[in-house]
């Protein structure tokens, strides 16, 4: 059994969310197979509370935004570790502590990882292209097309 592609759809906003608030080391895991409750586990880590909770937030709103209700969320008054529960995808947003503490990635090892395409990442991956600017020693000629 794989991810459904309305968990698939889920993930891909969710993701999207996590990184536009500064959410680092994103995995997503398919526990399809052995979970019947969900499909995909995000996993996102925080670099503080304040953080975490931002970050846990921007999913949740992104996500209604797109017309789907969370089940349920944990531990937000804490931002150590919030879980947001969307049905098919549970997210999990850690601060960096827990996360090496709790290390879910190791407890569903046997999962497969489904790979996460950010469109932070695509845009670190183009080449930078400077424009052409005059230095302040050049001058700047203009040619007009009727010469």
């Amino acid at each position: 059994m794989t991810a459904s592609a309305h968990a698939l759809e889920l993930l891909k906003v969710a993701a999207a969310a996590a990184d536009s608030k500064a959410g680092e080391d994103l995995v997503a895991i398919d526990v399809s197979n052995p979970l019947p409750l969900a499909d995909i586990f995000l996993i996102v880590t925080g670099r503080s509370e304040r953080n975490v909770v931002a970050i846990a937030g921007e999913i949740e709103d992104k996500l209604i935004e797109a017309g789907y209700k969370p089940l349920r969320r944990e531990g937000r008054a804490e931002g150590r570790w919030v879980l947001v529960d969307f049905g098919d995808l549970v997210v999990h947003v850690f601060h960096e502590e827990e996360r090496v503490y709790y290390s879910l990635e190791r407890l569903w090892k046997d999962c497969p990882v489904i790979p996460i395409d950010l469109p932070s990442a695509r845009a670190l991956d183009e080449p930078v292209v400077e424009p052409a600017v005059a230095s302040p020693t050049e001058s700047v000629v203009e040619i007009d097309a009727a010469d």
